[in-house]
């Protein structure tokens, strides 16, 4: 199979879908890799290196585009790259098309075969193409938090953790999946007072039995998730529903009633964001001001350790882009069901029953496109 590597174009964005090391391991099984000169030059991955993993320059993306059979990607296809898709080809990338009606009508469409990172399930539940980057996301969470809580940046002037003689700074998570968990090991770490919110009593439990007295663990409802918010400092938004848009769960009425220069980190923002108040930004301006309150809200958060990420993110999906490309998608589907989980959009259909649901379309399994 001809494999084709596109530069990102998304603001900001550095990640590459392929490194030198995901090259090798697609040529090594018999494949072509076309990689777009400078796809990976800065996160450091030369030209050279891509040459010598067996991989073939292409000057620009419409090349790429025109011969691939499949492309990797690491960000959803930009109007211009969706414009070049064609029919039968595969798309292997981050989509988030819940809260996407434009690029979601943009892949339809197209009757590209689109497989999305964030839907593939794993053996042992989870999401584990998604998770890697979740990792990374929940850690800079607090990072980011922490930064633009400085008066500097518009936030009330508050270290996160304090110093002796003055109290540290309240971080409330809402979700303690991958983001939350990475979240509060930041927030802890740094010395700040945590409060974590989940409707899983049990995972609340294990929480609990790692970090002890020094987090506050508190079943997720209407009224907890308020009065966290309204006492917080920093809240970090990490909730998730696969593949499904985000749910509202900090309102515009709470947002008003929050800390003046408080600031919210909404990792959700793929999904279209859990507080009412969100829109996503871009590393370039990233953050906004509503009722006196920061809200950072950068969809590719990960993109600003593009480096750390790339390897992180390949590390995951490369054992799925060699199924693909040794089996084509049909058989590797049908050998992997977890895999097929991850198929979004096929043939001018959407596949993926909470896409489907989220946009108003007809949804079509993808068992019936396996035939």
């Amino acid at each position: 199979m001809l494999i084709g590597l596109p530069k990102e174009i998304k603001n900001n964005e550095y990640r590459v879908g392929l490194t030198p090391a995901s090259v090798h391991e697609l040529t090594s099984h018999g494949h072509q890799v076309l990689v777009q000169t400078g796809a990976g030059a800065a996160i450091g991955l030369s030209d050279e290196q891509y040459k010598a993993a067996g991989a073939t320059l292409a000057a620009d993306a419409k090349e790429i585009f025109a011969k691939a059979e499949m492309i990797v990607k690491v960000k959803e296809p930009q109007p211009q790259e969706c414009a070049m898709l064609r029919a039968g080809q595969i798309l292997y990338t981050y989509l988030h098309l819940a809260p996407d009606p434009e690029q979601t009508a943009a892949l339809v469409k197209s009757g590209a075969v689109c497989i999305a990172y964030e839907t593939i399930t794993g053996p042992g539940g989870g999401l584990p193409l998604l998770a890697p980057m979740s990792e990374v996301a929940g850690r800079m969470a607090v990072q980011a938090g922490a930064a633009h809580l400085e008066k500097s940046k518009g936030g009330m002037g508050i270290l996160l953790g304090g110093v002796p003689g003055v109290p540290a700074a309240h971080v409330a998570i809402i979700g303690a999946g991958v983001v939350g968990t990475h979240a509060l090991q930041m927030a802890v770490g740094m010395g700040a007072r945590v409060t974590v919110l989940d409707k899983s009593v049990d995972r609340l439990r294990q929480l609990d039995l790692i970090f002890g007295n020094r987090i506050n663990t508190v079943y997720s409802n209407a009224h907890s998730v308020e009065e966290a918010v309204l006492d917080a400092d920093l809240v970090v938004g990490g909730v998730l529903v696969p593949g499904a848009a985000a749910p509202k769960l900090v309102t515009r009425d709470m947002i008003s009633r929050m800390k003046k220069g408080a600031v919210i980190v909404d990792v959700a923002i793929d999904q279209g964001g859990c507080f009412e108040t969100s829109h996503a930004t871009t590393h370039a301006e990233p953050t906004y001001v509503v009722d006196g309150v920061v809200h950072y809200c950068v969809a590719n958060m990960p993109g600003a350790v593009a480096r750390t990420s790339t390897f992180a993110l390949n590390n995951a999906t490369i054992g799925h882009a060699v199924a693909l490309a040794n089996k084509g998608w049909k058989q590797a589907l049908r050998d992997d069901a977890h895999l097929k989980n991850g198929l979004n959009v096929a043939n001018g259909h959407v596949t993926y029953e909470a896409v489907a649901r989220d946009l108003g379309y007809a949804y079509v399994s993808a068992d019936s496109l396996l035939d």
